[in-house]
């Protein structure tokens, strides 16, 4: 993987190709909704068998179009057709209620698709999202199109081949590149149902701007700047791996990431010390290599930005413990490539830039706190609410914590853990709707009632 080097060029669809792609979608939509929940369950199992079968060789396409690491890539592949069986799995036990109505009377709901959904997916985890969001609108008979990051538009392709190989209708799952003109004709379509978008803050709002438009449901999953909060009752070991895990997987490029790490004053400085050590320890380089923990970021301008951002924090007064510095490899294939070295910060306070937006790189703020009721209001003061975790050996005081956090998804001694049967979504500027788990299925079904009468109309005239 030569940093810098163009893979492929793929043109971007204008409105004309997003129509075409709609309607091709549409008219999948027609033949797949009408299957029953059991045919759709064998072809969604094929489609994760095949890539199961092919978990190396997407999880090498993976790194060469996102630069993680090898080792997380096979993650990411494992989770998705994970997904996919998951779903194939719900297809068949959707249904609705009948419902008893005096005088032999009743009603009953159907759980009924949308139609054609529409999927944005973010470049960290481009794959695993694209299954995140195909899994359960497919499983609820809808079709899908969607659109890639422009960074990283290679293996959703593959995903597109891998359905139409298990057996779903031509058109079914299409796939259109672009950037935010393309997102837009998407948004607008008036044959699109609904939208499922993960990214950016102000992207997403402007997404839910259009789909007003068109009264389209949206899903939104959008930034964070997720507390980590480590009481001195933790086992040390365990909450510094989880540290770890909590900042600088995916090269810190990770929406949940808990990137806000409170640390009772009590253990600050042990803790600290063995963060340092533990962060200087990890191999950055050639994300191809087994042993590689961390690989490059995804371009030129997004590395300039986290650097930008470690430079204002030191003017800010925060100290650089470890790392931030710019990384070039040995190998001279790799010299021009995106790679720092993971950074953590300590003399944080809660009003620097650091601490309060989201950097989206390997960069970690450490931040003492001496009261429970303390830690719990400044996890709580920002404007973000997606992720949030506690390291305690104290159980009752772990569930009360949890429960005090505005955060969608939190941990408890452990961090980015993201099962599928477990819904993932934010509170607050982190957006709404819930990716995984059953509730899923809520965000890409409708629900019909129909009320029977089995007596004579009572009529008022």
């Amino acid at each position: 993987t030569c940093p810098g080097r163009v893979l492929c060029k793929l043109p971007c669809s204008g409105e004309k190709e997003v129509d075409l792609a709609v309607q091709s979608a549409k008219a999948a939509f027609k033949i797949w909704s009408q299957m029953s929940g059991m045919e759709r369950c064998r072809v969604m199992l094929e489609a994760a068998r095949i890539i199961r079968e092919q978990r190396d060789e997407i999880a090498t396409m993976e790194t060469i179009n996102n630069g993680k690491s090898i080792l997380e890539a096979r993650v990411d592949i494992d989770i998705s057709w994970q997904c996919l069986e998951y779903y194939a799995g719900l297809a068949g036990s959707l249904a609705g209620e009948h419902i008893q109505l005096p005088g032999g009377s009743f009603g009953y709901t159907r759980r009924e698709p949308l139609g054609v959904c529409v999927g944005i997916g973010a470049w960290n985890y481009p794959f695993q999202i694209a299954c995140w969001k195909s899994g359960p609108a497919l499983a609820c008979g809808n079709a899908m199109v969607f659109k890639p990051s422009p960074f990283t538009p290679i293996s959703v392709v593959r995903l597109a081949e891998i359905f139409t190989e298990a057996g779903v209708p031509k058109g079914l799952f299409n796939v259109v590149q672009g950037g935010a003109a393309t997102g837009q004709f998407l948004c607008h379509h008036p044959d699109v149902a609904k939208i499922s978008f993960t990214g950016s803050v102000p992207t997403g709002m402007k997404i839910m701007e259009m789909a007003a438009k068109g009264i389209k449901p949206v899903t939104l999953e959008l930034g964070g700047k997720s507390p980590l909060i480590i009481f001195s009752d933790a086992d040390l070991e365990n909450a510094v791996k989880g540290a770890l895990m909590a900042n600088f997987l995916t090269q810190g490029e990770v929406c949940c990431n808990g990137t806000r790490v409170f640390v009772e004053r009590k253990i600050l400085d042990t803790f600290t010390k063995e963060v340092v050590k533990r962060t200087q320890k990890i191999k950055v380089g050639d994300p191809l290599l087994e042993d590689t923990r961390m690989g490059a970021l995804i371009n030129r301008p997004h590395l300039n930005r986290v650097q930008g951002f470690i430079k204002q924090a030191k003017e800010q007064g925060a100290e650089v413990l470890c790392g931030g510095d710019l990384y070039v490899p040995d190998d001279p294939k790799l010299k021009n490539g995106y790679y720092m070295r993971p950074c953590v910060l300590g003399n944080c306070k809660d009003d620097m830039t650091c601490v309060k937006e989201e950097i989206f790189g390997p960069v970690m703020a450490i931040l003492p706190f001496d009261t429970e009721e303390e830690v719990v209001e400044r996890a709580n003061a920002t404007k973000f609410g997606l992720a949030g975790g506690v390291f305690t050996r104290d159980i009752q005081k772990a569930h009360r914590v949890v429960a005090a956090l505005k955060a969608g998804m939190c941990f408890i001694n452990n961090y980015n853990v993201s099962p599928v049967e477990l819904p993932f979504g934010g509170y607050k500027s982190s957006g709404f709707g819930r990716e995984n788990g059953r509730a899923a299925i809520e965000y890409y079904s409708q629900l019909k009632t129909v009320c029977v009468e089995m007596g004579d109309v009572e009529s008022v005239f």
